[in-house]
């Protein structure tokens, strides 16, 4: 049960603001520790290709950027732990940068086609890829050369929380297209193919 994603967020400025702009605020039940990511959770997070990541800079500004790689390049190590390895990209390190002064992050995962999205907050940490070989060796992605992978990332869930679909538009990535697509081009076909070989009446 996702309790305590709420607990850290449902901060007093924000049931201020619910009780002003509704006339009431949302409960908020008492959470006895960190959030467990379930099978559902889990299961999610392995057939994802990209997530969102925000963490914070020293003077407080948020960095948002868009992670990518093979489905389920993002790992549950355990009900409370994901891992992900940092492939070589513009040589900005701004995350990087930032979790040696503060830790927190945000996670957004989305699956548009199906209109779902997983929140997740966690404390992240960067390791070298000698700090645990055998992890580094787990976390690379499939077909991506070990030359690209820079580091590996550990991040410590501390809640989560689904989202309902309202207002998110499906869209689809060049592969679920093709499934969608793949089978009707295959109809076409077997029945182009039977068109050809119908004889003809005069």
């Amino acid at each position: 049960m996702s309790r305590h994603y709420r607990a850290t967020l449902f901060t007093p400025e924000v049931l201020a603001a619910q009780q002003t702009a509704y006339g009431q605020a949302q409960a908020t039940p008492p959470s006895a520790g960190p959030d467990t990511l379930g099978p559902d959770e889990a299961a999610f997070i392995a057939s994802r290709d990209s997530f969102y990541l925000a963490s914070v800079n020293p003077d407080g500004w948020p960095y948002l950027q868009h992670r990518g790689g093979p489905p389920g390049f993002l790992h549950v190590l355990d009900p409370h732990t994901l891992a992900f390895a940092d492939l070589r990209g513009n040589r900005q390190l701004l995350t990087t940068g930032n979790l040696a002064n503060e830790d927190r992050v945000s996670l957004f995962l989305m699956d548009y086609p199906q209109r779902q999205r997983l929140k997740l907050l966690g404390h992240a940490t960067t390791h070298s890829l000698a700090d645990d070989p055998a992890l580094a060796a787990q976390l690379a992605p499939a077909g991506i050369p070990a030359a690209h992978i820079e580091r590996y990332f550990r991040i410590r869930v501390v809640g989560f929380d689904w989202n309902c679909p309202k207002y998110i538009t499906p869209r689809y990535t060049a592969a679920e297209v093709r499934t969608l697509v793949d089978p009707l081009k295959q109809r076409i076909a077997e029945l182009e193919a039977q068109l050809r070989t119908k004889p003809t009446s005069l």
